[in-house]
């Protein structure tokens, strides 16, 4: 397999983070907690990186500057939704030869095994799209990944839209794509963003690949500690003291 690369979704402001620092930049265990992402991501051998910069763009980028590792940057000027933010990248993944990872840059839990895990599913099956889910005992606001009778991925049922049926499955979608890139940027040009936020949505990618036949799966490899989300300022001091509590400190 060539060389993956990895997208990380960084452009975000955090309204509910109560700071004027840009989420990423939002320290846990005494760190931006982008850098625990990017640490994840070399230590499974995902040496180039590509972060989406957006709400203070220069700051992000003066931080990840400080890296051994150099960083490419890509700005997504309007926050449009996940998809909008990787479909800034095409320029800069249009000569990718190996696969490429999308992950968000508010996932410092991020654990390099999962990631090699699904580097390994990836190469062994080669799909075109393999997203990376866990099994969660409260899967409450969480993508649920549908399955059909013999266990094969059909899609991805949002919460609020879930059946009661639907509503009991516990297996989630956790943010953790992995693409061949040809497929991605294909499916990223035909990304629309007819929804109510009037965003482009990375999960739709999903279901455009798999109508124009190509496979899709998803491996549930994660751990439950990578299932710990960062939304506001509560969360933050959850993650913090569980990441003290693992010897990140």
């Amino acid at each position: 397999m060539n060389e993956p690369c990895a997208v990380v979704l960084a452009a975000g402001k955090g309204t509910r983070m109560k700071s004027d620092l840009p989420k990423v930049l939002c320290p846990v265990v005494d760190r931006p907690m982008i850098h625990f992402v990017l640490d994840a991501l070399e230590k499974a051998g995902i040496h180039r990186q590509i972060v989406v910069v957006g709400y203070q763009a220069d700051a992000v980028r003066r931080e990840l500057s400080r890296r051994a590792q150099p960083v490419e940057f890509v700005l997504q000027e309007d926050q449009l939704g996940t998809g909008h933010a990787v479909q800034m990248c095409r320029e800069t993944l249009i000569r990718q030869a190996g696969p490429t990872i999308v992950v968000a840059g508010d996932s410092p839990l991020m654990q390099p095994s999962s990631l090699k895990k699904l580097l390994d599913q990836f190469e062994q099956s080669q799909p075109a799209l393999l997203l990376g889910t866990l099994e969660k005992d409260d899967p409450s606001g969480l993508g649920r990944i549908v399955r059909d009778s013999a266990g094969a991925f059909l899609g991805i049922v949002e919460d609020k839209d879930a059946t009661p049926e639907q509503l009991a499955i516990r297996e989630v979608n956790m943010s953790t794509y992995l693409f061949q890139t040809p497929d991605l940027l294909q499916s990223l040009d035909q990304l629309g963003n007819d929804n109510a936020q009037a965003e482009y949505y990375l999960t739709d990618c999903a279901q455009l690949l798999r109508k124009a036949g190509r496979p899709v799966e998803a491996v549930a490899v994660l751990e439950q500690c990578e299932s710990l989300s960062i939304n506001n300022v509560d969360e933050l001091k959850m993650v913090d003291e569980k990441m003290r509590t693992m010897g990140y400190a």
